[in-house]
């Protein structure tokens, strides 16, 4: 790989670009760059990319591994290390440190802010940093200011530590992530950015993010956002997932988001919280499809279509007498979501429901949850109660979760098992990379 064939590139715009082993197989997505700020404002020397391989996590490829950067595609040679990827001391990631700061340009000590950096390959075949794309403050409100690259050497201010920086470029690198995607990329970054990462999230974002991290990292994110704005985030998660943070936080500081939450949301966490933590009450949503027996077949398509709806909910619609919000009247039965595909759309719900699955009672062990999961193969189980009312549903994820150890989102990157399943996801790409534990 020479300079010749690789001019500059731009960091911002290489992430989420597909890295290929030499076989031309995928490995994994560009995350980040690593750097070393070096004395003198000198260039800052690249020292590898930071790659997402399969189960999301996040390992470290020198940059002399790296044989060609092309449009739509890195190519990688030599040993992969599965070591989930930490900075060390001296480090800096270029998208998560340094995007977003104000910077000073020197020819007139005007500040700017720093929108992506364009690394360029020297004689001696290293990597560095030595563009800067910056945007002037603009004037007026909401007025962006005009963009410019200029040389690593015409700026300074990189190694001063900046109280608020901003997040807009970042996270336009990280616009197209998954919720659990996101979460792991922002349980890597320094505690300062993730908290500046959370608090420029939407609420709706926010909370599904929050309800992929792991239990004390969420914790420890709720805890810096203010009161109303943790509320509201709150209101927007599952209401077993809330009601699982909120045991979490401690008594005092749940006390007070509940009573920040609006009523009717926080009736709903509060009747998940009087249930034991691996009880099917404590594990189940308050917010499943329900529909009474005079819905048709084209209402439930239109509801399990709905993207906010997980897969496991979508697998059934639960059919309920009067009042259809939980804790609903006399539960019926389900409608299964592949008997909805294939009746016409006209059909009563009344006429095709199953009312063969009577469900669980909200004091239902982990262990019967699972077993009736598993025996009746269902993505979700109706909890209810001793007046035949259906209170919720439990579906395999809330179970998985319960049933794998505590941080698990955390072990299952770093476990040696994670490594196997990378191994036997593709042979070729076995053959050709070696780890290093």
């Amino acid at each position: 790989m020479s300079g010749n064939n690789i001019n500059r590139i731009f960091l911002a715009r290489l992430a989420g670009t597909a890295v290929f082993d030499p076989n031309g197989d995928p490995v994994g997505k560009v995350r980040d760059a690593v750097a070393t700020l070096r004395s003198n404002n000198q260039s800052p020397r690249i020292l590898g990319l930071v790659v997402e391989v399969p189960l999301r996590r996040r390992v470290f490829v020198p940059i002399t591994r790296v044989t060609s950067i092309e449009s739509g595609g890195v190519v990688i040679t030599g040993l992969l290390n599965m070591r989930r990827f930490e900075t060390r001391a001296g480090e800096m990631l270029v998208l998560g440190d340094l995007l977003d700061r104000t910077i000073t340009l020197l020819e007139n000590n005007e500040d700017v802010l720093v929108e992506d950096m364009g690394m360029e390959q020297n004689r001696t075949g290293d990597w560095l940093i030595t563009r800067v794309h910056i945007m002037r403050k603009g004037r007026g409100l909401r007025r962006k200011g005009a963009t410019s690259t200029v040389a690593w050497e015409e700026v300074t201010g990189f190694a001063q530590h900046e109280s608020n920086q901003g997040v807009s470029n970042l996270l336009s690198t990280l616009s197209n992530l998954r919720a659990a995607d996101l979460a792991a990329v922002i349980q890597d970054l320094a505690p300062k950015r993730r908290v500046e990462v959370a608090r420029a999230l939407d609420d709706e974002r926010l909370a599904d993010v929050l309800e992929e991290m792991d239990e004390s990292e969420r914790v420890a994110l709720l805890a810096e956002l203010e009161g109303e704005r943790a509320a509201d985030v709150l209101e927007e998660m599952d209401p077993d997932d809330a009601a699982d943070l909120l045991r979490e936080i401690g008594e005092e500081r749940a006390q007070e988001l509940i009573g920040l939450m609006d009523p009717e949301d926080a009736e709903d966490v509060l009747r998940l919280m009087t249930y034991e933590d691996y009880s099917a009450g404590g594990m189940m949503t308050t917010e499943p499809i329900v529909m009474s027996a005079d819905y048709t077949v084209a209402d439930a398509l239109a509801a399990v279509r709905q993207s906010e709806i997980s897969p496991a909910l979508a697998s059934q619609v639960f059919i309920a007498r009067q009042p259809l919000e939980t804790p609903t009247g006399r539960f019926i039965g389900m409608v299964h979501y592949q008997r909805l595909l294939r009746e016409p759309p006209s059909t009563l719900l009344g006429s095709i429901v199953d009312t063969n699955t009577q469900g669980v009672n909200p004091d239902a062990s982990l262990h019967a949850v699972s077993s009736y999961l598993a025996s009746y193969n269902l993505l979700s189980l109706p909890v209810i109660d001793a007046n035949d009312r259906l209170l919720g549903a439990v579906t395999v994820d809330d179970v998985l979760d319960h049933l794998l150890p505590e941080n698990w989102r955390h072990d299952h990157r770093d476990s040696a098992a994670t490594t196997a399943a990378l191994e036997s996801i593709d042979t070729n790409f076995a053959e050709n990379f070696t780890e290093e534990v």
